[in-house]
């Protein structure tokens, strides 16, 4: 049966685009919905299974998972899962993909510039030449080159600053809980207190678990070297913004800029209130780091991309929820028995014992696990609108371990 999608909060075009060239129902809502207008909409959505597609306002939470039980496969399209209730979506079976890898440069491309803008004190000399104040002066204005950045969280935005950094003549260092190859000449220290100590920006990298939420209190911001600066493009929980105004405010920091915060509006008509608001030191954006057309339009193809072949294969290369199988085509096969089963040992030797009884042969077959479910494909001889095919997916979907199963012709 045909999927369709919902795909809200203006996810870009291409999104839709895809998704409704390769055959599906798509439908727009262009805004964030709460958890009860979630539900009626997906509840409306075609008969049979849904997708839904949202960045960073609406959250799938467990009572819309447990109200929509065919919602199966959800694409964030942006880089954090922040928003999903991943441990009920992962017990029932239900796929989830974001986008790690399309907005790095555009998040990256924002750090050096708030850097250089840091450094040279651009946002009050713009809003004094707004203002018909002519403050010429070089007071407080430095080149960025052959100062110290301090990357904390060294993954794909962090190593592509560090690159961009060192073309401006940066010395780049990092510091990660993981071990890490480094990047051009770009160094590893051993503590984030060290870090902290040595250099003259600090730009956080990391995402929203429980040893980063509040990883940046007034003992850490106190860490930094006198006259740094803090920059903060990663979650908006990581800092504690009150430390971090009164250190401003103090000018125990020269300055910050800052992308995320605790607690952000729920649309552009809602009012942004922050207590870094008012200091000439400080750069506010609201959230836009991966706000560039070029990103938006990557997220787009690269999410609906990963449904689609989540559908139609049984793919889950990239997913935050299943065993990653980037599995192929099949080449001998007219369709493809795709289960999602809890991980408790004998599952494979009964779903193929259950295969052997219905004398359909197998032509190809792959099984990944997790901690907590697996997912296994079958590939058989056997058109999927076949009565023997349906059968079989019937008897192995009324297996006591088996989560989702569905055919899919291939």
């Amino acid at each position: 049966m045909t999927a369709s999608a919902l795909l809200l909060e203006k996810v870009h075009a291409t999104a839709e685009t895809s998704l409704t060239e390769s055959g599906y129902t798509v439908q727009r809502i262009n805004k964030g919905l709460s958890e009860d207008e979630l539900i009626e909409a997906l509840s409306s959505m075609p008969e049979g299974p849904v997708m839904v597609g949202i960045r960073s306002k609406t959250h799938i939470t467990r009572k819309v998972l447990e109200a929509v039980p065919r919602l199966d496969a959800i694409g964030c399209f942006c880089i954090g899962t922040d928003q999903v209730a991943l441990d009920v979506a992962r017990a029932g079976g239900v796929a989830v993909f974001n986008a790690p890898f399309s907005s790095t440069r555009s998040v990256a491309e924002l750090v050096m510039a708030d850097i250089v803008m840091l450094a040279r004190r651009i946002f009050p000399r713009s809003t004094d030449a707004h203002a018909g104040r002519w403050a010429k002066s070089a007071v407080g204005a430095h080149e960025v080159r052959g100062k110290t950045l301090g990357i904390i969280g060294y993954g794909h935005i962090g190593s592509q600053l560090g690159i961009l950094a060192e073309a401006f003549g940066m010395n780049v260092q990092y510091f990660d809980i993981e071990k890490k190859l480094p990047l051009g000449n770009t160094n590893s220290v051993g503590t984030m207190d060290e870090l902290l100590a040595t250099s003259d920006f600090v730009s956080l990298h990391v995402p929203d678990t429980e040893l980063t939420r509040n990883m940046m209190t007034a003992a850490e911001i106190a860490k930094i070297k006198p006259g740094g600066y803090l920059i903060n493009l990663s979650r908006g929980k990581v800092v504690d913004i009150d430390a971090l105004h009164d250190a401003l405010k103090e000018e125990r920091l020269a300055g910050a800029a800052v992308d995320v915060y605790p607690s952000e509006p729920a649309s552009n008509a809602e009012a942004f209130v922050s207590p870094l608001q008012g200091l000439d030191n400080v750069i506010l954006t609201p959230h836009i780091g991966g706000s560039t057309q070029e990103a938006q339009a990557n997220i787009g193809l690269e999410v609906a991309t990963a449904l689609d072949r989540f559908r139609r294969l049984g793919g889950t290369q990239g997913s935050v929820t299943l065993p990653n199988l980037d599995v192929p085509a099949a080449s001998h096969a007219h369709s493809r028995i795709i289960n999602i089963h809890r991980n408790v040992p004998g599952v494979l030797s009964e779903i193929n014992q259950v295969v052997a009884d219905s004398g359909v042969n197998i032509v190809g077959q792959s099984l990944g696990t997790n901690d907590d479910v697996g997912l296994l494909y079958i590939d058989v001889p056997v058109a999927a609108a076949d009565g023997q095919a349906a059968k079989l997916r019937e008897s192995i979907a009324g297996l006591e371990t088996s989560l989702r199963t569905r055919i899919e012709a291939v």
